[in-house]
């Protein structure tokens, strides 16, 4: 029996090659032919037409039809500054957008004609703060009535929230971009659960949307205990994927090698649970070591017993670890 089984593994255990059939060329690059576009830096330039172009490129916006770069003029202190909004089309809330960014932005009105140098603050104690304007400071502070801005200067972050259906804002003399989360992509409702499902319990199910499948797992545990980290997963289709787990319950050496092995996989692309399963459990030939589900309360379960959930962007199934051997089955 031991024989057959080292035959099998002989045959189907990878194993990596030990030599090469390719030869690295030192070739020499000639400065003076090096790309327009590798010349500008990651970070965001304070010329508003330069980081138009370098947008342009990165995403050829040329032949790319979903790829909207709206410009418009900025009207603070009644002065005009050069603007535009970058997304992707089908992934923001145009309504949103409009209202409550091109709008506030874009209109005269009292807030944004003022000429003072000086900025005013009344705190709620009446203590009046003076501080030097701050175009930047302003437009987050006082013209930007979203619930979720932040800002960033590094175009790999830009892009990687672009792709998921943030806007970006870019205004210029400022060397910072403004991301504004106006989400507005079509998704399908909660389902009933299809392959797992029971009479007396929940019948709610996970869908594709990663932000929806945490908010069904925040609505079973009602704690601040809950923990839910988010990380990038692909060098090339940078997925996003949650870990999610109890920091008073779960145990620390569990959480680090969860995030240990999602974290440091050497791959291009991961687009279901079950690619990354098979990536990062032990053998091939253990037995099963994490849980696939498609049930939230199983989840919340779960993870009050002190295991780590991994939620993978764009599938409808959670893997839950570890696998318990005293309660192996199909089941559990």
């Amino acid at each position: 029996m031991s024989n057959f089984l080292n035959t099998i593994r002989n045959i189907f255990e990878y194993k990596e090659e030990q030599s090469y059939d390719f030869v690295l060329l030192d070739t020499a690059v000639d400065q003076n032919t090096t790309d327009f576009y590798s010349t500008i830096t990651e970070k965001v330039s304070t010329v508003c037409d330069k980081n138009i172009e370098f947008i342009k490129d990165k995403y050829s916006a040329l032949i790319n039809s979903d790829i909207k770069i709206r410009e418009f003029y900025l009207n603070v202190q009644n002065k005009q500054y050069k603007s535009f909004i970058f997304y992707i089309d089908g992934m923001i809330n145009a309504d949103s957008i409009n209202h409550f960014v091109l709008n506030p932005l874009m209109l005269k009105n009292k807030s944004n004609t003022n000429t003072s140098e000086e900025q005013i603050i009344t705190s709620p104690d009446k203590v009046t703060i003076v501080r030097q304007f701050d175009i930047q400071s302003y437009i987050m502070d006082s013209l930007m009535p979203q619930n979720d801005v932040s800002t960033s200067e590094e175009f790999s972050d830009i892009f990687s929230k672009v792709n998921t259906g943030v806007s970006a804002l870019f205004v210029d003399t400022i060397p910072t971009c403004f991301l504004i989360d106006a989400k507005g992509f079509e998704k399908r409702g909660i389902p009933v659960p299809q392959n797992e499902f029971v009479i007396r319990g929940s019948q709610e199910a996970f869908i594709e949307s990663v932000r929806t499948n945490t908010s069904l797992i925040r609505r079973l545990i009602n704690s601040e205990n809950l923990i839910i980290e988010n990380c990038s997963v692909g060098t090339v289709n940078k997925n996003t994927c949650c870990i999610c787990y109890m920091k008073n319950i779960a145990n620390p050496d569990l959480i680090a090698e969860v995030k240990y092995r999602v974290n440091n996989l050497g791959v291009d692309d991961i687009t279901s649970s079950g690619e990354l399963e098979q990536l990062i459990k032990d053998s091939s030939f253990a037995l099963p070591q994490m849980i696939a589900t498609e049930r939230p309360d199983r989840v919340a379960h779960y993870l009050l017993e002190g295991r780590v959930a991994i939620i993978v962007n764009g599938t409808p199934y959670v893997l839950v670890a570890p696998r318990y051997f005293h309660r192996f089955s199909f089941i559990c």
